[in-house]
């Protein structure tokens, strides 16, 4: 699913709840990296996160259901765009819109996703 498809469907959901269901299946959606990606563990998660990379394509791994969604939306955001597009998104601000209720600890790996992304 693409960024646009998932901002969307968020955008349609008011229960904060159901946001994070609805965010839990888009994390059951990701794609396995293929073998000729480079993949990244992210420091700074509560979770083992891991954000691979092939060519212009992204993908993630992550231990939790939770964060699991939260890098197949971060990945979906920048799949496509090499590193010079990345770093000239506001992925901050992008993320914020989407107004997923995510406590603090989430939020430090969200920030520690978007810092890995913008330094490729």
């Amino acid at each position: 699913m693409n960024y646009t498809d998932m901002k969307r469907i968020l955008s349609g959901i008011d229960d904060p709840v159901l946001r994070l269901e609805t965010v839990m299946d888009f994390g059951r959606n990701l794609l396995s990296a293929p073998e000729s990606a480079v993949c990244n563990e992210i420091t700074g998660c509560a979770s083992r996160v891991e954000i691979c990379r092939d060519g212009v394509r992204f993908y993630g791994r992550a231990d939790s259901e939770l964060v699991r969604g939260i890098v197949a939306i971060i990945i979906a955001m920048v799949d496509g765009k090499d590193a010079r597009q990345i770093r000239e998104m506001d992925l901050d601000a992008e993320f914020a819109s989407l107004n997923i209720p995510l406590g603090a600890g989430r939020i430090n790996g969200v920030n520690s996703m978007i810092r890995f992304l913008q330094n490729l």
